[in-house]
């Protein structure tokens, strides 16, 4: 079960009395540290002693023993508890390790993440032994079991099968199931996927929500049907809603959603005051949204909107730990939990100067200390995107008499198209070729999209939520170009102008991750936000609106590997083709 993950084996529990006992040395000694205590709610001065992982005592002792033990004098700083991040994507452009040091660099020490793409793009076993290296790193990596595929592809039966879904349940990673992105099919009558939600509480584990614009009538069916927490409330009202079934309630503060600081203000003057059951997640944000830092930034926005500060702390960490009734692990500065710490300037600037990860230091006095190693991936077989097929302009026909507008990041609607098509370069004007290609090469599904960018001549992508391949421009030729460079890193996303790629993302680990690390990925996604942003594109995230293209469980059409899907009716509308 679950505790095993960290359940230290019995000479090792021997060893943690040894050092209180005086036999043995503790590993750092923070001394003189002003520290939150969360259980008293208050900020109290003692010595935190610290053996390998653990927090061994924290008191006003001295240890009888300092043989080898670092001491380090907290005097004039403060300690709290490392950040729990509850609602991770660590797929979007980055990876599970370079987000992780990333986020272990700004405090957040513990990060709980979504499982989809190891689900649709590794067998089981693969996957399970990927968790496992992850689980090495000096961060803590906890994971949630997804009950649906968020599109329509051939094979999703096979890929959530109840052999899978049980099997990613019952690993001890794994804290939650969800989110519920396909809650209407449980709301419904689908028997299967009540089964899992009711195989996740059988586990002692957590059903995570995802209920944007519900009624309070649904959000209590769902909340008898078993979901434990949603993270989709955008107004304050939302937050009471959930409140008032008994939910708790994830504040989201996103590159897609910012939502926090309207709905911090709008739960004040509600008269919210008890903050318990809340706490906060940036909902897998793209890179460059994240140079703010992690979970220290939205506790900043909760001291910054009149949230009480141990309370600001607390939704970034008591409260997340007991929620995933993981506080005798996680949450706290108390004898036996690990040793997640982050050590403050003052009070009130959540930005760590020392950060310890399982009693690691992984950053000291403000520098890195480069305790994460570059990730084997080869090791698992994760290599660059390797496409034995080209496209061709025979690829690029369009016919289609359907195409997609695009309204916002998140919505799109179907439109009539009463314009030619059949010309290599299409006129002035918001629209745009788009096809999704599979990435064996074996079909594809051309239209149009309207409303993406006005001047974007040649654009390609290996990242997607499918992991299909997705071609957007006004310019055939410029789509081969774009095409052919990316297939020549080895996956990534570029943009290709009057026969040159003006900007590329390389893409590297199975052409939907960046190797990089955080900063150098971040240059790479702002320049070529920027080109695009020069070329017409206006909405708030290029690489979600690449990730929503094929999400069924947004309104109101998508592109999928079965066809153009109509959400609302649940029916293909026009179906793949071969190549």
């Amino acid at each position: 079960m679950l505790e095993q993950r960290y359940r230290w084996k019995n000479k090792e529990l021997r060893e943690h009395v040894e050092v209180l006992n005086g036999s043995k040395a503790p590993t750092i000694i923070l001394q003189n540290a002003t520290f939150l205590h969360s259980f008293l709610r208050n900020w109290l001065t003692a010595n935190i002693w610290i053996y390998e992982d653990r927090i061994v005592y924290v008191g006003e002792k001295w240890p009888a023993n300092l043989n080898g033990t670092e001491v380090v004098d907290c005097t004039d700083q403060f300690v709290v508890p490392g950040y729990i991040e509850p609602h991770v994507h660590p797929f979007q452009l980055y990876n599970p390790q370079t987000f992780a040091e990333y986020a272990s660099i700004h405090g957040t020490t513990t990060l709980v993440n979504d499982n989809l793409v190891l689900a649709l793009r590794s067998d089981k076993k693969k996957a399970f032994s990927l968790v496992k290296k992850f689980s090495e790193l000096p961060a803590t990596m906890y994971w949630w079991c997804r009950f649906d595929g968020q599109t329509e592809f051939a094979g999703e039966d096979h890929v959530f099968s109840n052999g899978n879904v049980k099997s990613w349940l019952e690993n001890e990673a794994v804290i939650q199931g969800g989110e519920l992105t396909a809650w209407p099919k449980l709301l419904n009558g689908d028997d299967m996927m009540l089964h899992w939600v009711q195989e996740t509480k059988r586990l002692k584990k957590k059903v995570e929500g995802h209920f944007p614009g519900a009624s309070e009538m649904t959000l209590g069916k769902m909340k008898l049907l078993g979901a434990d927490c949603d993270h989709e409330a955008m107004t304050g009202q939302d937050v009471l809603k959930r409140l008032m079934h008994g939910y708790h309630v994830s504040l989201r503060h996103s590159s897609i959603r910012p939502d926090l600081p309207v709905l911090l203000k709008e739960m004040q003057e509600l008269g919210i005051t008890c903050y318990d059951q809340i706490t906060m997640n940036s909902d897998g944000s793209t890179p460059s949204f994240y140079q703010d830092g992690v979970s220290d930034m939205l506790v900043k926005i909760a001291i910054e909107q009149g949230v009480p500060l141990i309370d600001a702390y607390h939704m970034v960490s008591f409260n997340v730990a007991n929620y995933y009734n993981l506080g005798h692990l996680h949450g706290s500065i108390t004898t036996g939990r690990i040793a997640n710490l982050n050590i403050l300037r003052a009070k009130d600037d959540p930005t760590p100067v020392s950060v310890l990860a399982k009693g690691q230091w992984v950053l000291k006095d403000g520098i890195n200390q480069r305790a994460f190693n570059e990730f084997p991936w080869e090791e698992f077989d994760v290599q660059p995107l390797q496409l034995d097929w080209t496209l061709t302009k025979d690829d690029l026909q369009f016919s289609m008499p359907l195409g997609l507008h695009m309204e916002n990041t998140v919505i799109m609607k179907p439109y009539s198209i009463n314009m030619d098509i059949s010309a290599d370069e299409l006129p002035e004007g918001d629209e745009s070729f788009l096809m999704l290609a599979d990435r064996n090469g074996k079909w594809r599904i051309n239209t149009l999209i309207k409303g993406f960018a006005s001047n974007v001549s040649g654009f390609v992508s290996s990242f997607s939520n499918t992991g299909d391949i997705i071609i957007i421009g006004k310019n055939k030729d410029d789509m081969l170009t774009a095409f052919k460079r990316m297939k020549e890193l080895g996956g990534g996303i570029v943009l290709a102008e009057n026969g040159e790629v003006i900007a590329e993302i390389p893409l590297l680990v199975e052409g939907s991750m960046s190797h990089l690390p955080m900063d150098e990925l971040v240059i790479k996604e702002e320049a070529m936000i920027t080109k695009l942003r020069e070329r017409g594109y206006t909405h708030s995230d290029p690489i979600y609106s690449l990730l929503f293209l094929s999400s069924t469980h947004l309104p109101y059409i998508r592109i999928t590997p079965n066809g153009i899907y109509d959400v609302m009716k649940k029916e293909v509308l026009f179906p793949t083709i071969m190549r």
